[in-house]
C-alpha cells in the first residue's frame, strides 16, 4: 500500500510520543515491569527516543517493528548506549541493543505497539 505522506506539526508528533509511551508503559506494568516512569516524570533522553520514533514512522509509516528496533538501536549506540545486562542511563547500558531476533517475545510486542499507537494516533 501506498502512503500519502502528510505534513504532522511537532506538537503532534510529541503527543503521539507521550501516547505511544504511556501504552507501552501500561505494558511493561501489566507484565509486572514497574520501572517505566510516566510521561510527565521521564528524564529528557527518553522523551526524545520516544519522539525520535514517532519520527521515524512519520518518515516511513510503513516502517515495520524490526525496522523501528533497528533505528532505536541506532539512536542509542549513536548517543554512546551499549549493551548491557541492565538499563542504566548514567552507564549508558540497556539489555534491548541486541538484534531485533534475539528480543524477549515481550520486547518485540512493545516494539509493535508503539507502531500501532503512534499510527492510530496520527491517522497513518
Amino acid at each position: 500500500m501506498k502512503y500519502q505522506r502528510k505534513t504532522i506539526p511537532q506538537s503532534q508528533i510529541e503527543k503521539a510520543a507521550e501516547d505511544a509511551h504511556e501504552v507501552n508503559r501500561a505494558y511493561c506494568r501489566a507484565l509486572g515491569d514497574h520501572s517505566q516512569p510516566p510521561w510527565s516524570e521521564a528524564p529528557k533522553w527518553q522523551r526524545e527516543s520516544a519522539v525520535a520514533g514517532v519520527t521515524g514512522i512519520v518518515r516511513h509509516p510503513d516502517l515495520t517493528p524490526e525496522e523501528s528496533h533497528e533505528n532505536w538501536c541506532l539512536n542509542k549506540r549513536e548517543a554512546g548506549w551499549r549493551y548491557g545486562e541492565d538499563k542504566d542511563p548514567e552507564e549508558k547500558t540497556h539489555p534491548c541493543l541486541v538484534e531485533y531476533e534475539e528480543l524477549p517475545a515481550a520486547q518485540r510486542a512493545k516494539d509493535a505497539l508503539f507502531g500501532a499507537t503512534v499510527r492510530g494516533v496520527l491517522g497513518l
